[in-house]
């Protein structure tokens, strides 16, 4: 789904350090993102990041903070490759959708059947906050060729949990809405889900779920009477 070309923002955790560890056979890749962190510096090394192909800001990677190791800090010092900007502008949606094939990537804590995306809490338990997720999603959506992009494993604690979800917890925050959701990726492939309805957006999600959840959905939603 990323294309050589492509200007990449990563959302936190070890689902997008995980994405960017696999693109080292890409090319001209550029960086648009709210984080700068270590797997960056990784592609930048292995000229897999160039930002030459970048249509805003080309040449140059356009963040808002660091976070990662003392090698990543030392990598930004001075370098006149990057350039901070307050995310005020970094995380503008009008802004991000003027970078051409814009891939966001970002990651969730439980996506409900009709494409509902919890990110930021375990119920009423606040785990995280919401981030640039949300406007990162709709700049990519607005950009052309432009991708936006929801990562998550499909289970938790060891396979006995699923993170595709009939319902959401009670309580849970709902970070990027079933209208801005178009693509969930877990281990097990693609759900797109932009456009379609509900029953349609129910087997797409159920078919990117552990196999061992997926008849659990399946009933989940015919009560539901989304299928």
């Amino acid at each position: 789904m990323i294309e050589d070309g492509a200007t990449l923002q990563m959302g936190i955790g070890e689902i997008p350090d995980a994405v960017l560890s696999a693109l080292t056979d890409r090319r001209d890749l550029g960086i648009h993102t709210e984080m700068f962190s270590d797997g960056m510096v990784d592609l930048f090394e292995a000229g897999v990041v160039t930002n030459e192909a970048k249509t805003l800001h080309r040449g140059k990677v356009i963040a808002s903070f660091v976070l990662g190791s003392k090698k990543t800090f030392v990598f930004v010092d001075n370098n006149p490759l990057i350039e901070f900007h307050p995310s005020d502008y970094v995380n503008d949606p009008s802004v991000i959708a003027q970078n051409e094939k814009m891939v966001a990537i970002n990651s969730a804590i439980a996506v409900d059947i009709t494409g509902q995306v919890c990110a930021d809490s375990l119920g009423r338990l606040i785990y995280s906050g919401f981030g640039g997720q949300l406007d990162f999603i709709r700049g990519a959506a607005r950009s052309r060729g432009g991708k936006p992009i929801i990562a998550l494993p499909a289970t938790a604690r060891d396979g006995s949990v699923s993170r595709i979800v009939d319902t959401l917890l009670e309580g849970s925050g709902v970070v990027t809405t079933r209208a801005d959701v178009h693509y969930v990726v877990t281990e097990y492939g693609v759900a797109f889900l932009h456009g379609k309805s509900l029953s349609e957006r129910a087997r797409e999600l159920i078919a990117v779920a552990h196999p061992s959840f997926r008849d659990e959905l399946t009933a989940a939603a015919r009560r539901r009477r989304l299928l």
